[in-house]
């Protein structure tokens, strides 16, 4: 968890499984394991960030119940992080989302009693919601008294949160992780787990999977909107290092949805968005991973909130067309294979 000192539901953030997964790239020569973050109590990754970023302000005073009012932008998993946290102390959350943000985390964020803006309109130079949403929260915070951003972009506690995460990655796997698959937005997971490899001298390869058309590390190659949340960003966050790294994939969203419907046909895992992409750069790369390699892929949530979009056949045949034909395996052959 967290904070030995947690108490309440809070206390489950963390220590979430690694589980091996033998059938989701057939004939592949190394082992690939996924960390099931979808287990934290709030449903992804993001409640790690969530506490760290606002467990020191509760109990230092910066953070009041009664007082202070938390604001963030998010695409909904850390909204949802927060809103829990905030809950639990008895804080006012106001949270800032977008159009791309899925009906069961807007419906999540209400029952957890945040309260909730939606950005309608993307920023007419990039196309994108973020840079709108991040305006957006600087005119609450100026707004409303006693209000704290937490600024998941830019605030060190983080990537701090993640060196957990891939703590607990090393030690299930007593410290042979050849590759780490982490997909990357605001940039604090890869950060944190990269600081953490680096820190204590593990040799593995971080892979970063960065959706196309976002700027995280580059210019972006398409101006067509993202469909999919979770991965890949309009605004190069202030964490960004892009020393972290080892090798940088970019995922279609095409190919991220190809990612999930085969996890959920080959492992019967079904997972959200940002899972599906790393998935997919596995895929790409697998023919250049050395065989007896062990690979993980950092799940960060899970697909039940993607039900209307991923997973929803009209959904995928309206945006993509009939392709069904990427995810359905010939009868038996991944059996066969694995």
């Amino acid at each position: 968890m967290a904070e030995e000192s947690l108490k309440g539901i809070l206390s489950t953030i963390g220590n979430t499984p690694l589980v091996e997964l033998e059938r989701l790239v057939p004939g592949f020569g190394g082992r690939v394991f996924a960390k099931m973050e979808r287990f934290n109590p709030g449903g992804s990754i993001k409640d790690r960030s969530a506490i760290s970023m606002l467990l020191e302000e509760i109990r230092n005073g910066g953070i009041q119940p009664g007082r202070s009012v938390v604001v963030e932008s998010s695409s909904g998993n850390l909204a949802i992080g927060l809103a829990q946290v905030c809950g639990y102390f008895g804080l006012r959350f106001v949270c800032v989302v977008d159009a791309k943000t899925t009906d069961q985390n807007l419906a999540v964020l209400k029952a957890l009693h945040a309260e909730v803006e939606v950005v309608t309109e993307a920023d007419p130079v990039t196309g994108e919601f973020l840079p709108m949403r991040l305006r957006r929260v600087r005119e609450l915070v100026a707004a409303l008294p006693h209000s704290f951003w937490p600024n998941q972009y830019a605030n060190p506690l983080n990537p701090r949160a993640h060196r957990s995460t891939m703590r607990e990655i090393a030690q299930a796997l007593d410290g042979r992780v050849d590759y780490l698959f982490c997909a990357a937005s605001t940039t604090g997971t890869l950060r944190g787990c990269g600081e953490y490899i680096r820190e204590h001298g593990l040799g593995t390869k971080v892979v970063a999977v960065d959706a196309v058309g976002s700027v995280l590390f580059g210019p972006p190659t398409t101006t067509e909107r993202r469909l999919i949340p979770g991965h890949g960003a309009s605004v190069r966050p202030a964490l960004l290092d892009t020393s972290t790294p080892d090798e940088i994939v970019h995922i279609t969203d095409l190919e991220c949805v190809t990612g999930c419907r085969r996890l959920s046909r080959r492992e019967s895992i079904l997972a959200g968005g940002s899972s599906g992409a790393t998935v997919a750069a596995l895929e790409k790369l697998s023919p250049s991973i050395e065989d007896g390699a062990t690979c993980v892929l950092i799940f960060p949530d899970g697909g039940d909130r993607y039900l209307d979009t991923i997973y929803s056949d009209n959904w995928v045949r309206a945006n993509f067309g009939d392709v069904t034909h990427l995810w359905k395996d010939k009868e038996g052959q991944v059996a066969q294979e694995c």
